[in-house]
This record gives structure tokens, C-alpha cells and sequence, in this order.
């Protein structure tokens, strides 16, 4: 196949990236700019002034610091219970084969269904939640779990857990399954404890596919909209706001396009930092391999 047919091939390609996701970029850092609304068809260049505008903004440095908070604490946890989990479906126990078969369940069902079965259960009449806790004694705690500011987030981390740790473990489980059993055997025979095994042996062996999910994920938990705005809205009194639903706040409910536009520039350059960082890590990796 010669250059020019190469070309034309992934001209169609290009024009869809273009038109869906290009395009839409460029179109917000531009509407940034601007003091565009939802009310009014026309809109002039303000400069900076968004920008400026978000410094003395309280709400929007709460929701930055909570979307900084929820990424790292999630994403670690999500490392974390992922690498236990796959460690544990290793393991040949009778009835392993149909727990894989059925772990992936939480992740398969849609969001919307996650948060309301989530809501039901923390409900403070008829949830399950505080059903058990009256049922052993603690009337006390009983509460609308995602309606008090002091359980709310601790609620959406919960979420976050529930639906992606499966999505880690199967992950590490078949990153793990590429390494060699006869590296294990050696350790043992030199007599490696297992967490010296899994230290030395199974942690280098799926490194690279730690940083990929840890990548992923933090871009999707920074970015994730549908999780706290289906189950509090960014409330009780924002003690869930997170950008996405800021922006989206600003964009619709306030109808301050430009500005949300703004927030979403924001955004976008502190994923552009952590991606940069990323690829300087692997880079530097690949080196010293």
C-alpha cells in the first residue's frame, strides 16, 4: 500500500475526531473567553476575566480541592483493594471460578441504577443501612447517609469503590496470570515468603499495567460527572461539589456558559499536567529498564 492510499484511509478517521471531539475543544478554551450566556445569543471577549473571576470564587476552589480529594483517595483505594482482590481470585479455592464469573456485576450495571440502589439503601426509614443499625442497637447513627454533610463524600468514595475495584481486580488478575510460574517456584525454593513474592515477583511484573489503570482512572474520577450528581446534586451544602458539576451548574443552571467554559479550561490543563508528568515517569522507567 502506497503513502497516498494510507492516507486516504484515515481521512474519515480524522474528520470524526475533528468534528466530535477536536472541534468541541477548541470551541470551549474559546467560549472561555467570553461573557457567553444561555440567555443571550450574542457575547463579546472578556480576556481573562473568567479567570479572575474564579480566584475570588470560594465554591470553585471547594470543588477543586474536593475533585483533587476524591481522585487521589478513590484511585488509591481502587490500587489498592484491586491488587488484594486479584491476589485472592489467584488462588485456586473451590467456588473461585464462579466468583470471576460474577465479580464483574457491579461494574456492568449502569450508574444510574448503582446510585439508586445506593440512595434506597441509605434511606432513613426503609434503608438497609440503618435497618441493621437499629436492628444491633445504634439508633444514634441512624441518618440519610448522602443527605449529611459529614457522610456525603465518605458515600460517593463508597460508590467509586463499589463499582471499579472488580474492574481492578480482573485486570491484575490476567496481568498476573502472564507471569511465569516458574519465577514463583524459584522464590520458593530460596524461600521467599509470599508477600516477598509478590513484592519482588508480581508487583514488577504488572507495574506497567498499574500505571495504566492509575492513569485511567484518575482521568475518569477527575472527570466523572454522573456519580455526584445523580446521588447529591454536589450537596448538602456543597460538601460534594466537584468541578464537573460545577461546570455544569454554571453552564445550565446559572446559565454562565463562558464562565463554566473557564472552569472546564481549568480543567483540562490540570489533566494536560498530570499527563505530562505521566509520560516523564514512563519515560524515565523505560530508561532505566
Amino acid at each position: 500500500m502506497n503513502r497516498k492510499n494510507a492516507y486516504l484511509l484515515i481521512i474519515p478517521a480524522l474528520a470524526i475526531m475533528c468534528a466530535f471531539t477536536v472541534y468541541p475543544l477548541a470551541e470551549g478554551i474559546r467560549l472561555s473567553f467570553t461573557n457567553a450566556s444561555m440567555l443571550r445569543p450574542t457575547y463579546r471577549y472578556i480576556g481573562l476575566g473568567n479567570f479572575k473571576q474564579m480566584i475570588n470564587d470560594r465554591v470553585f476552589w471547594l470543588a477543586l480541592r474536593h475533585s483533587v480529594v476524591l481522585t487521589v483517595i478513590v484511585v488509591l483505594l481502587q490500587l489498592v483493594l484491586g491488587l488484594i482482590l486479584a491476589w485472592a481470585m489467584k488462588q485456586e479455592v473451590p467456588g473461585m471460578a464462579a466468583f470471576r464469573s460474577v465479580i464483574m456485576a457491579s461494574w456492568v450495571i449502569p450508574v444510574a441504577a448503582t446510585v439508586t440502589i445506593f440512595k434506597f439503601m441509605a434511606q432513613p426509614d426503609v434503608g438497609f443501612i440503618n435497618i441493621i443499625l437499629r436492628s444491633i442497637g445504634l439508633d444514634r447513627l441512624v441518618r440519610y447517609w448522602f443527605g449529611d454533610p459529614s457522610t456525603a463524600f465518605a458515600c460517593i468514595i463508597l460508590l467509586h469503590l463499589w463499582r471499579n475495584v472488580p474492574f481492578y481486580g480482573i485486570t491484575f488478575l490476567a496481568a498476573m496470570q502472564t507471569i511465569p510460574e516458574s519465577l514463583y517456584e524459584s522464590a520458593e525454593i530460596d524461600g521467599a515468603s509470599p508477600l516477598q513474592s509478590f513484592w519482588h515477583i508480581t508487583l514488577p511484573g504488572i507495574s506497567h499495567m498499574i500505571m495504566v489503570m492509575v492513569t485511567i482512572h484518575v482521568l475518569w474520577t477527575f472527570n466523572n460527572f454522573d456519580f455526584v450528581y445523580l446521588a447529591t446534586g454536589g450537596g448538602p451544602v456543597d460538601s460534594t461539589q466537584v468541578l464537573p458539576v460545577y461546570v455544569y451548574k454554571q453552564s445550565w443552571d446559572r446559565y454562565a456558559a463562558g464562565y463554566g467554559a473557564s472552569i472546564g479550561t481549568v480543567m483540562l490543563l490540570l489533566l494536560a499536567v498530570y499527563f505530562v508528568i505521566y509520560l516523564l515517569i514512563q519515560k524515565k522507567g523505560e530508561y532505566e529498564r
